[in-house]
Formats: C-alpha cells, structure tokens, sequence
C-alpha cells in the first residue's frame, strides 16, 4: 500500500511540475514509466474497480508520453497492459450489473477507452513502421464510430497526421492511403466533421501524393482528388497544384485553360497570379501564359505593383528570344518612368537587374554595342548629376564596352562618371589602368597598379556598400598583369605581379605569378642590362617564392610533388642567375644563397646534395674574396664570419654527400680546409691551430695545398708566422720526395722559408736560428748540383743572401761565422751562368 500511494505521489508530482515546466516531455515519460510500472507491480489478485481505472489511465498516458517523445518501442508493452486492463474491466463491470440498462452503460464507458488505446496503438505502429498493425488499428476505431461520433474529428485528423509523416518518408503509398482514409472518415458524420477548409487540405496533399508517386499512373486520381479539394475549398494552392498537374501530364492548351478559368472570378492575390504565370510560361505554355498575363494586368491596373507584372512580362519574352518585343517594353516603362507612372523601388531595382543580365549576355557573346543599348536603358532611370555606386558600376561597365569597341574617348567619359560617383573604388581604378594601358601610357598605368595594389591591401573596401569579396583585388591584379603582357607593357606586368604575388592564398596561382614575374625581369635584364635596378626585384620575388615554401601547405590541390617541383625551378633559376651575375660577386653570392636554401625544400638526392655543396662553397669564396678587398675591419669580419658559418654548413652536407660515392677527384675536402683556413686566420680564431694539427696528419696533402696554406698564414691581417713555417716545410719536405725534383717550385719554397727564418737587416741571430737556415742553403745546394733547371736569378739570390749574412756577423765581430757564411755563398758562385763574372 506504501508503495503504492508513493508511486501515486510521484504521478502527480511529475504532473504538477511539468505544468510548471520544472521537468521535461522526456523526464516527464520517464518519471510517469517508475510511477506505472511501480503501480502494476502492486496489483492484487483481484483489484477493485477504481484501481483497475487508475491503472488503465496511467498506462495509456505512459504509453501516449514515450511516443511523443519518438521512444514508441517503449509504449507498447504499457499500451498492451491498459488493453488487458479494460477487459479486466469490463468483466468486473458485467459482474455486477443488474440488467441490459447497465451493460449498454458499462460497455459505452469501456469503448472510449478502447478507441483511445487503438489509436494509440497506430500511432505507435506508424512510428515503428508497422503499417499493417496501423491499418488494423484504425479500422477498428472506424468501426467504433457509430458508436462514438464524437471521435470523428479526432480519428480524421489521425490519419490526416499519418499521411503527413509517410509522405514525408516518400512512401507516397501509405501515404495516399492514409489521406484517403482521413478523407472518408471526414465525410461519415458532418456534425462532428474536421470541416471543408480541412477536408480541401488532405484532398490537396493527397493529389500531391498522387503527383509525385507517378504522374503518369495516378494522374487520374491526382486531377479527381484535387478537383474535389476545390470543390470543398478552393484555395490558391490547389488551384496552382491542378495546373501543375495538368503540365505535367501534357494537357493541351484548351484544359489549361480551363484550369485557369476556374479561379479567374474569384479573389486572388498578385503574388499568385504571378507565379501561375511563371509555371505556365516555364512551361512553355507562351499562348496561355501570355494571355493569362494580359488578363492579370487588366485585373490589377490600379495596383501600385502593376510593374510586377510588367517585369515578369519582359523576363519571358527575353527567355523566348522576342528582344524586340522586350525592348519596346522596356521604352513603354522608360516612357512612363518620366510621365507620372514610376514603378516602385523594389520593381525598379529588379528591372535594372534584367537590363544588366541582358546586357551582360551581349557582352560575353561579344556584342558590346547590343550590350550598351541595354546598359544605355537602365542609365535612363538616373538623374543628371545623381550620386550611386550602381551608377558608378555601371559606368564602367559601358567603359568596358566602349574600349572593346577601340572608342576610348566614350571609355573616358564613363569612367570620368564613374569617378564622379565611386572615386576610390579598385573597379574605377581598374578602368583608368585599362584605358592607359590601351594609350601605352606607361606612367599612368604603373600609378593605377600601385593605387590598385594599395587598395587590395585593405582589409575591406566597398563596392555597393557591401564588403568586397576578399579575391576581388588579386584578381583585378591579375587581369592587370595579363593586360599589360598582351597589350607588350613588361614594366607595367612586373609591378601588377609584384603587387599580386603580395596579396595571393591560392599557391598554384601565387607561384605562377611568381614565375612570370621571374621570366619578364629576366627578359629585361637581358634586353636593357639593368641589373642593379633589377636584381632588388628579383631578390624579393625568389624571397617570397621561399617564404611560401617554408609556410605549411592546407590547400588540397597544391599536393607535395607541385611544391617539389616549383622548389626545384626556382632553385635552379637562382643557380643561373648566380652565374650570370659573376662580375657582380655580392648579387652572384646572394643567389647561390638562395638556390641553396630554395634546394631544401627538394628531396635530398645525390644531384641536390651537389647542388647544395656547391652553392655553399661559392658562397664562401665570394664572402673571403669580398672580405679581402675590403677596408673597413668590421665589414671584413662580417664577411669572413658569413663565409665560415657556410663552411660549417657545407662540411655537414659534404659529409652525407661522401657516402653516396667515390669523390676521390673532387677538389671540395680542399677547398673546405683552405677556406677555412683562411677565415679562421684572418678572425684570428683561437681554433685554428686545433684545425691545423688534424691537417698536418694527412698523409695525402698536396704541395700545392701547403704553399696556399703558407701563404695565407701570413695574409693581412693574419699573422701566423710559425703556421707558415711548417707548411712551408712540409712542402719542401714532398718536393725532396718526388722522383724528379721539380727544381723552380722548389726554389720558391725554399725562397720563402729562407725569407721567413732569416728577416732582412738582422744581425742579432741565435745560433740555432743560423743553423736551422744553414741546412736549407745546403738543401738548395744538393739540388743546385743536381740539376741545370734551378733558376739562375734564384742561385743568385741564395749566394747574395748566404754572402751578406757573412757580412753582418763580420760587423759584429763574429769573424768565424762570417767566413763560414761568405764561404757558402761564394759555393753557390760555381753555379752562377752569364753573371759569374759580375760577381767573381
């Protein structure tokens, strides 16, 4: 008993506080399902009649509220009790009943009960796609209705309602069997019928079921169902649904007529008429559709929307190709605008919209006079003076065609009016770029690109006060550039792209720009020479190519291989013009930089990899040639630093690159060391004996590479004089080793190293010193003796120096060493050729 009072409780809480819209439809359902099933539960062997109602009650509402909610799978077993429960019902009422009065009573009470379970039933069954569990339903509530008259209505409507949802499932069978159903029981009972305005709208969607279903097969019942809606109302759908019909099916001109008869008397809005003419007239139903027209204006002739008619009269004579008949319409409406017959605002707006498409239609056919008769109709509707962005649109529009025409004195006129009404606009702008262009006024053009190129900049700008889509400027520049290209303008080209390749998303389109812009500064530099005016230009536009390879790629149609090979054109075309810009060593390092960082975005083969190592190494050499050259000492370490961090990089790649193949010949692990060798030098890098010692160790130095080496050491402003000394030695040391000395390398070996341990002047000497450079006179000597080749003017030098070495220990009184000296260099006198006598 608790229990079942609590389940009560809950039942009517929930009530009460879905009235106060405290709960929802679905937790209402679901606190009324643990009320039901709680209240079932508590059901007794044989329960008193009240509570046998209460349950029957609670059961049908539980079930009712899961199929409003689209659960009708949940209703069913509720609904299924609450049937159970009226025959308990009706049993218990029978019981007790004491004669033929009470039954007819008692049964009349139980059946509305049954009649709403059924139907619910069938709601339920449609919901869940049981179509005949639905009919089943229904046809026993239809049998119940001549006991329940009342229930017409609301059984009428039902079907009604499920005839709506099949239809809108497109199962236009079920459909029209439940509007048919819906029908009939409409007309069982007239005191409790839905009334004809409802009977007209199912017999409408019935036709329309028909219609759709197939017209050719339920044509029939389409025309008869929709002959009958307008009998029981007739109403502007359903006379519009019969002509709809009876196009469809191909009736001829005389049954549409009729049609149309049907509802000519009676009181029909414009906007329909209207749109009946439009069906009639898309149908090519022109001898109907125009005298139905006729009629409509002669009907409506004192409406302020009489233009409507007017207009729609012109769309269909321009649609049926009779311009002459449109054109003289047009001129009767021009005529009136100026006489006291204007069409209202949103006529006249629609009316200028015909023209322009009119108008457009020539132009793109290329009839640019026929296209300036219909621009010519619609500036009729303007006043002199009148200040209006269409205005201004349309002034350039007929510009256009005026230019296509080769009359550009009318060209400037409009687009002075254009001016007049839009002065800031891209789209003026744009006109005043083509008609210099067209006159090769090359300085005007340039001027209305750059102000063109300004306003794209702009976030927004507006052309008939709306926000300009945000192509609009890229794409105005990108005509720009093709009219300057096809009219031979490449000045005017290279700043329409330099702007455009700017203000581009599309990469396709940016890199082809690009390209373009590429291959007409090339062109001017190879025709006028102008490198330095140039090569700024070209900087940047290869620097914008990089930028955007760089970005991340969203665009579904620039794929990867599209980036490698754009990567690839661009890389090599830097590459190129690095080479020819050889005798201009900063632009030539520049683009040897930027094929080098445009080959990163490249797949990093054998070819690449060469590629890059040498744009690198190019751009080292130009940096420590620059570097040499110049004066200024912070310059000169920015240059030598510049060209060590490309050394850097190029070890790295040179490293990868060595695995892939015998690079025995190449020159490069040379070059690497005497590059750096130098700028570290020069920067005076306190690594660079750290570098020289892994150098010193390789066993297959060159001479060549050593005397470089040597030379450098001692290069302004480095100063490395013990460097210098051991690469000079080395070097003598691998001339001594060659089978045959070659003896004038030797001599300038051994010249510099004498030079370098032996200063001129000196006099102060310590012993090891003399000693060291003793042992190379005697090394110059030995290959003296050996040989005719060593150079005579080289001997002589040698027997100067060894002589006055002698002198200046004699001047100091070193008397000995003086004879030993004079005495080695009057050795080298024996050698002497034609100018031993000079000095004997």
């Amino acid at each position: 008993t608790q229990v079942e009072e609590s389940a009560i409780n809950l039942w009517n809480w929930a009530v009460t506080k879905h009235t106060g819209s405290v709960v929802n439809d679905e937790q209402r359902a679901k606190l009324r399902f643990v009320a039901c099933r709680l209240v079932c539960l508590c059901e007794g062997s044989d329960p008193p009649e009240g509570t046998i109602r209460r349950q029957i009650l609670m059961c049908m509402k539980t079930g009712k509220g899961w199929i409003d909610i689209g659960r009708a799978d949940l209703a069913d077993g509720f609904l299924e009790i609450a049937m159970s429960s009226i025959e308990k019902l009706y049993a218990k009422l029978l019981k007790g009943s004491d004669g033929e009065a009470d039954i007819h009573v008692h049964k009349a009470d139980v059946e509305k009960n049954l009649f709403k379970v059924l139907s619910y039933q069938a709601e339920s069954a449609v919901a869940q796609g049981d179509f005949q569990k639905a009919v089943m339903c229904v046809q026993r509530c239809k049998d119940m209705l001549m006991k329940l008259p009342k229930e017409t209505c609301y059984l009428s409507i039902l079907c009604y309602n499920f005839g709506v949802e099949t239809y809108e499932w497109k199962r236009y069978e079920q459909s029209s069997f439940w509007l048919s159903q819906s029908y009939d029981i409409g007309k069982t009972d007239m005191k409790y019928s839905v009334g004809k305005e409802m009977q007209a709208k199912v017999l409408r969607l019935l036709a329309t079921a028909y219609f759709e279903w197939d017209c050719n097969l339920y044509l029939e019942k389409a025309l008869k169902a929709i002959s009958l809606a307008n009998q029981e109302n007739l109403h502007p759908a359903g006379c519009f649904l019969k002509i709809k019909i009876l196009l469809r099916s191909g009736a001829s001109d005389e049954d549409i007529n009729s049609a149309v008869a049907e509802f000519l008397h009676h009181e029909m809005s414009l906007d329909f008429c209207l749109n009946t003419a439009k069906l009639l007239l898309e149908h090519g139903r022109e001898s109907v559709g125009f005298d139905f027209l006729k009629s409509v204006a002669e009907r409506f002739e004192s409406s302020p929307d009489l233009g409507k008619i007017t207009l729609l009269h012109i769309e269909f004579l321009l649609q049926n190709k009779r311009e002459l008949l449109a054109k003289q319409k047009v001129e009767e409406i021009i005529i009136g605008h100026y006489t006291g017959k204007q069409l209202l605002p949103e006529a006249l707006n629609q009316l200028h919209i015909i023209l322009w498409d009119r108008a457009a239609e020539h132009y793109e056919a290329k009839s640019y006079s026929e296209a300036l008769h219909w621009y010519n109709y619609s500036v009729s509707f303007y006043t002199p003076g009148q200040i209006d962005q269409n205005l201004a649109k349309l002034q350039r529009n007929m510009a256009s065609c005026y230019l296509h025409l080769k009359q550009i004195d009318k060209a400037k006129e409009a687009v002075k009016e254009a001016k007049k009404c839009d002065p800031n606009s891209i789209f003026t702008k744009f006109s005043v770029y083509k008609i210099a262009v067209m006159e090769k006024d090359t300085d005007k053009a340039v001027e209305t690109v750059i102000e063109m190129g300004k306003l794209a900049e702009k976030s927004s700008q507006h052309e008939d006060k709306l926000r300009v889509d945000e192509n609009t400027g890229t794409n105005l520049l990108s005509l720009a550039a093709q009219i300057a290209l096809e009219n031979e303008q490449q000045v005017v080209a290279i700043k329409a792209l330099e702007y455009l390749s700017e203000h581009l998303q599309d990469c396709q389109q940016l890199f082809a720009a690009l390209k373009c812009l590429v291959r007409l500064m090339l062109s001017k530099v190879m025709a006028e020479n102008e490198e330095k005016s140039i090569t700024y230009g070209l900087n940047d536009t290869f620097s914008a190519a990089h930028k955007r390879l760089a970005g991340s790629f969203t665009e579904e149609k620039f794929t990867g291989d599209m980036r490698i090979l754009d990567a690839h054109w661009f890389r090599k075309v830097a590459w190129n013009l690095a080479v020819q810009f050889r005798d201009y060593p900063e632009k030539m390092r520049d683009f040897f930089l930027l094929s080098f960082k445009l080959s990163q975005f490249c797949p990093s083969d054998k070819a690449v990899l060469i590629a890059q190592k040498t744009c690198l190494l190019m751009a080292a050499a130009v940096d420590l040639e620059m570097g040499r050259q110049e004066v200024t000492l912070s310059k000169q370490m920015e240059l030598l630093t510049q060209a060590l961090q490309h050394l850097q990089v190029c070890k790295e790649i040179w490293k990868v690159l060595k695995l892939t193949g015998d690079f025995a010949k190449d020159p490069t692990e040379t070059l690497l060391l005497l590059y750096e060798f130098e700028a570290r030098s020069k920067l005076n890098d306190p690594t660079l004996h750290d570098l020289m010692e892994s150098v010193w160790e390789q066993p297959q130095i060159e001479v060549k590479t050593l005397e470089i080496i040597a030379s450098l050491a001692m290069e302004s402003p480095a100063r490395y004089p013990v460097l210098c000394k051991k690469a000079l030695k080395g070097a003598l040391n691998l001339h001594r080793k060659q089978t045959v000395i070659d003896a004038e390398k030797f001599s300038k070996c051994l010249h510099s190293l004498i030079n370098l341990s032996l200063p001129t002047g000196l006099t102060d000497l310590d012993a090891c010193v003399l000693q060291e450079v003793w042992d190379y006179f005697e090394d110059a000597l030995s290959v003296v003796s050996s040989t005719d080749a060593y150079p005579e003017m080289e001997i002589l030098w040698l027997m100067t120096r060894a002589w006055n070495t002698g002198i200046f220990q004699y001047t100091v009184g070193k008397y000995k060493e003086a004879e030993q000296w004079c005495g080695l260099g009057m050795r080298f006198l024996n050698h002497l050729g034609s100018l031993k006598k000079s000095y004997e």
